[in-house]
């Protein structure tokens, strides 16, 4: 691991974020990049400005984008905000508004 970069507590499920992870894990940074523009997906927005904050922390210690993969990345499950909502009948509906905790680690090519 070269370098790791968190983002916690972001207001979508783990579930959305988890499609979207699966596009850019494995892959160098630069395709990484140019996948999480092109995509038309709610949170690659917030996956690709925690994936520069890597590339800059990668940078930091002197690695260049060229030499980088995403060797690892995470959506865990955060809290859970718990709301309720009228029913019919006199009852409450129970909403569950999910947050995420989001991991990516940053490693060499292999040669």
């Amino acid at each position: 691991m070269i370098s790791k970069a968190h983002l916690r507590f972001v207001h979508v499920s783990p579930v959305k974020v988890g499609q979207a992870i699966d596009l850019i894990r494995g892959r160098d940074v630069e395709t990484s990049l140019t996948i999480l523009t092109q995509v038309p997906k709610g949170p690659m927005a917030m996956i690709k400005k925690l994936l520069n904050s890597a590339i800059s922390n990668a940078k930091q210690k002197g690695f260049t984008e060229d030499q980088l993969v995403v060797s690892k990345i995470l959506a865990d499950k955060g809290p859970v905000w718990k709301r309720y909502r009228a029913a019919g009948f006199g009852r409450a509906s129970r909403i569950l508004k999910r947050t995420t905790h989001l991991t990516i680690e940053l490693d060499l090519k292999a040669k």
